[in-house]
Order: structure tokens, then C-alpha cells, then sequence
């Protein structure tokens, strides 16, 4: 029989991406943040309940890392009062949790990618909010999935990385990126795969996805350019000048290395993920079709 899927957060960049594989094995049905407030998250619990679903997959969260730095209750109500409350009733209701994480739970000081196990200390109040709630889940005695991801992008959303040099790349001749910051680019689309994939296999504790390869914010735009021009799509921009973080000072600290491995999710997936320049170019190749570009 096929499993009921309650979908949180089905309208932002990742939650658009997981409603067709989720439906492969499941009935999936989408709540948007008018429907599931994650920033009420008193009344999360009484709407999931009548919602009686066998999986729950969270992929809302509040991510504007600086502004929470002045949004923390709001940040934390989030990222961390509300998947304590999910996995309260998935544990009263035998339901699965599905919950997606961030590369910020890690202070960067490591110079090898990440795994799953390894210590954990954010940097700032929307990484101690994400940490908060992996906590809460691992607490709760639910049957949970916690996927960590890093630098999402995607066709659908606003406010990512790619749609954000794009459009800075069609107004001016120079843009100024921050090169001491490495991670890995990561697919919504890629990403939401592989999350269906393990939920269907009703895979058990956290893991780690990135597309696979490393990049600064610097190699990332110049890499944009390069695939947006390769598309026939005109730009300004003439010059992507490297800076340091510390030239570009922003509310919230990051972390300067938050490779993750794939040591894990190759195994449970049996490949490693597409590299991220691969797969940077199908997105753009997806958004000039959508018009978006």
C-alpha cells in the first residue's frame, strides 16, 4: 500500500523539487507555510494528527542566515521548536520523519570534508537553530532521517546563489566574490532525488549530500558565468575580483570548510552524487527553458 506523505514546506526551493520522486511511493500531499506555520509551531502538532500521514518530510526551515541574527526566536521557532514538535507526534503516531539540515552545524575549522559523526559546533544563531532541531529529532524516539546539505540552489525559490549572480552578472561590469569560503554546491533537484531515495528505503539517522566536487563562492560565480554565457544569455559583468570574508563582513559568521563527505550516502545510494559544475549547468539549462533567465 502506498505510504500517505505529508510534504512541509512544499512551495520553497527544495520542497517544489520532492513532490514527483516522493510521489513514485507515496501519496504526497503538499503543505504550504499558509497551511503549516512552522513559526507556530504550538499548533504543528494538531494539524499533522489530522493529517494522520505515515511519513512526514520537513523541508521548511528559516534560512536567511544573517537576518536571523536579529530574527532569533523567529529563527529558532523554526529551525528548532517546530521539528521538536514534528517529531513529538510522528513518535505518538508512528509516523517517519524526514528532515532536512545545513553545513552550518559545523564551525569550518576541519581541512577534511565533514562526516556524519564528526563534532559539531554552529557559528551562528541559524546554524545553532538547525543543530537544535537535528537534537530534537534524535530525542524524541521517532523513526527520523536528517539529511545535511550545503550551498542549495535550484530553478524554483528566490534569493539563491545562482539566480543572485545572474542577475548581478546582467548589471554590472565587475562583481566582488568571497574566496576563502569552500563547500559544495549542491542541486535542489539532485538533492530532493536523493532524499526520496532514502526515504523510501526508510533510511535511518543523518546523513550527508552535496553534488560532489568543492568550490569557493569565487570558483562558484566564475563558473556561473562561464555556463550562463555558454547558454547564449548576454552579461555585463567583465571582471569577478576574489576577496576575503573579512573584506566583506556580514551579520552572521560562516564557516571558512564545510565540505561534507559522501562516504555514507555513497553507500546507501550505491553512486556518488553529479559533480556540482555538471549539474549547475543542467539547473541553468532548466531556468532558460522556464524563461526565468
Amino acid at each position: 500500500m502506498a505510504s500517505k506523505i505529508l510534504l512541509l514546506g512544499s512551495a520553497g526551493q527544495v520542497g517544489r523539487e520532492l513532490a514527483i520522486p516522493l510521489s513514485r511511493f507515496g501519496s504526497v500531499q503538499e503543505a504550504t507555510r499558509v497551511s503549516f506555520d512552522l513559526a507556530q509551531p504550538d499548533v504543528l502538532g494538531e494539524k499533522i494528527r489530522a493529517v494522520a500521514p505515515d511519513i512526514i518530510v520537513n523541508s521548511a526551515a528559516y534560512t536567511a542566515v544573517d537576518r536571523a541574527e536579529t530574527e532569533p526566536e523567529l529563527a529558532y521557532a523554526v529551525n528548532a521548536l517546530a521539528p521538536q514538535a514534528i517529531a513529538k507526534v510522528a513518535k505518538e503516531i508512528g509516523a517517519y520523519v524526514v528532515h532536512i539540515s545545513t553545513d552550518y552545524v559545523f564551525d569550518g575549522s576541519q581541512s577534511s570534508p565533514y562526516r556524519e559523526t564528526d563534532v559539531t559546533n554552529p557559528l551562528g544563531v541559524y546554524g545553532q537553530g538547525k543543530f537544535q532541531g537535528e537534537i530534537a529529532i534524535a530525542d524524541s524516539g521517532c523513526n527520523f532521517l536528517i539529511v545535511r546539505t550545503a550551498w542549495v540552489y535550484g530553478v524554483h525559490g528566490s534569493g539563491n546563489f545562482v539566480k543572485t549572480m545572474v542577475r548581478l552578472g546582467k548589471e554590472r561590469e565587475e562583481v566582488r566574490v568571497v574566496a576563502d569560503q569552500i563547500g559544495g554546491p549542491t542541486w535542489a533537484k539532485d538533492l530532493a532525488e536523493a532524499i526520496a531515495a532514502l526515504t523510501e528505503q526508510r533510511a535511518q539517522g543523518i546523513y550527508h549530500y552535496s553534488n560532489s566536487g568543492v568550490a569557493s563562492w569565487y570558483d562558484f560565480a566564475v563558473a556561473i558565468f562561464e555556463e550562463v554565457e555558454n547558454l547564449g544569455i548576454p552579461l555585463k559583468v567583465r571582471q569577478v575580483v576574489p576577496i576575503a570574508t573579512a573584506a566583506y563582513p556580514t551579520p552572521a559568521r560562516r564557516p571558512a570548510y564545510s565540505v561534507l563527505s559522501h562516504e555514507k550516502i555513497v553507500r546507501a545510494l550505491g553512486s556518488a552524487p553529479p559533480h556540482w559544475r555538471a549539474s549547475l549547468r543542467a539547473m541553468l539549462q532548466e531556468g532558460l527553458m522556464a524563461g526565468i533567465f
